[in-house]
């Protein structure tokens, strides 16, 4: 069963998410939205998840609104408060699904992947992390402080998550994990972007994920 809830930050304010429950005894998920917002494509993912046996909770970061253009997308992202949402929305996020008394992981594309980095340093609640084409600032969050299994997918054709950039989370990094290149373009995933989807690297990087977290949280 899918549906809108709320649930309360460490602040004592509330967030409203897209819960996808695979029911009773699942691990649980937070799934992080890319720059276009909480939109179809993200509940789709989280209802994916949910079937295969997660419990998945995707935080509505920007309050309602999604983006239909890039300009609009960067603007959302620009005006986001990225400690804010860290600390808060996916700490939030975290303690609402171990209520279940599971494991929770965390998992995010683009923006929601950069997030992800950043759930892995400052939220060690989580059990696993697993972060698609999108790494934070060190300053913000320094990948050498992650302490959970971690894994990551990026795509070769990258001008924003650069195969540089990997190459420098990969040296930042103290624990073991799994990194994935892929030849194809960033946003690879997205279905909904017939120009850079990539069924091949889709369905390859579904499989890892759902193998890391099936590892990692069941």
């Amino acid at each position: 069963m899918s549906q809108m809830i709320e649930f309360q930050r460490p602040d004592g304010g509330s967030s409203r998410a897209y819960l996808a429950d695979a029911g009773a005894g699942t691990p649980g998920l937070v799934l992080i939205q890319e720059w276009w917002g909480l939109n179809p494509h993200i509940c789709e993912v989280a209802d994916r998840f949910a079937a295969a046996g997660f419990t998945t909770l995707a935080p509505d970061l920007y309050r309602g609104r999604v983006a239909s253009s890039a300009d609009e997308a960067n603007h959302l992202m620009t005006g986001l408060d990225f400690g804010d949402a860290t600390h808060q929305d996916l700490a939030g996020a975290l303690s609402y699904l171990q209520e279940r008394g599971t494991k929770v992981g965390v998992t995010g594309f683009c923006m929601g992947g950069a997030l992800t980095v950043a759930a892995a340093v400052h939220i060690p609640g989580y059990a696993a992390a697993s972060c698609f084409y999108g790494i934070p600032p060190a300053a913000f969050a320094d990948p050498a402080k992650i302490a959970m299994p971690f894994q990551g997918h990026f795509a070769d054709r990258d001008d924003w998550c650069t195969p540089a950039a990997v190459d420098g989370l990969q040296a930042a990094l103290t624990v073991p994990a799994e990194l994935y290149r892929y030849p194809a373009d960033h946003a690879f995933f997205n279905d909904k972007r017939p120009e850079v989807y990539d069924a091949a690297c889709a369905q390859q990087a579904w499989e890892r994920t759902l193998a890391f977290f099936h590892k990692h949280l069941d």
